[in-house]
């Protein structure tokens, strides 16, 4: 057994890394698409915010496997052809972003009315009451659950395999196919993922003891 992992290791190292990466892609690109929408949400015109919640509840009650498929074999059919790692980071981008946006409209919603009032008493413009009081508050409730999405992230990469990118999951499947030893591969796969996410689920617990608002 351990002759099959020491030969598999170079390969799962490989999927490893680009594993990391499309996680990356997707939490990167999704927060920075899910915090936009989701200040239209909370404070766009009735359109948008109308845009807005159609858009988040109809991608968070897809399937993610079915928006991988739909956006890979779906868009060529328009006219938009994406290589098979792109259109697997768009399709995890789509439904991560419509996770952040309740993340954020959560986060800014739990925030007293009073407070925007205030600013606004005090003479501050809506991207100063954004920086300067809203966010500021809402960041303590909006940070733990977005990193316990994010292992979200990490597993749904696994499903980028089906397109054919040797990510980890494709990576042990290729390896499998080579050496014929399944079972410790695979228990050497779920190691792997089971190291990163423990330990994405222990940064989250540590920021929301360190961001709790009520404390023993």
């Amino acid at each position: 057994m351990l002759t099959q992992i020491a030969y598999a290791l170079p390969f799962l190292a490989q999927g490893f890394a680009l594993t990391l990466w499309v996680s990356l892609l997707v939490v990167v690109f999704s927060l920075i698409a899910g915090v936009i929408m989701g200040v239209g949400l909370v404070y766009g015109p009735i359109p948008l915010q109308w845009a807005v919640r159609i858009f988040s509840d109809t991608i968070r009650g897809i399937p993610i496997l079915v928006l991988i498929f739909f956006v890979y074999y779906g868009l060529p059919a328009v006219g938009l052809h994406l290589p098979s790692f792109w259109a697997a980071v768009l399709a995890l981008t789509l439904f991560k972003t419509a996770q952040v946006v309740e993340y954020l409209r959560g986060a800014v919603g739990s925030i007293p009315r009073g407070q925007s009032e205030a600013a606004m008493a005090i003479g501050l413009t809506f991207r100063q009451r954004l920086a300067y009081v809203i966010f500021p508050q809402a960041f303590r409730r909006f940070l733990p659950p977005w990193i316990n999405g994010v292992t979200d992230a990490v597993k749904g990469s696994a499903l980028v395999s089906l397109l054919g990118i040797t990510d980890l999951m494709q990576a042990i499947n290729q390896v499998i196919g080579r050496t014929y030893e399944a079972m410790p591969l695979y228990v050497l796969g779920a190691l792997i993922y089971f190291a990163v996410n423990y330990a994405l689920s222990l940064a989250s617990r540590r920021l929301e003891r360190r961001f709790s608002f009520i404390r023993e």
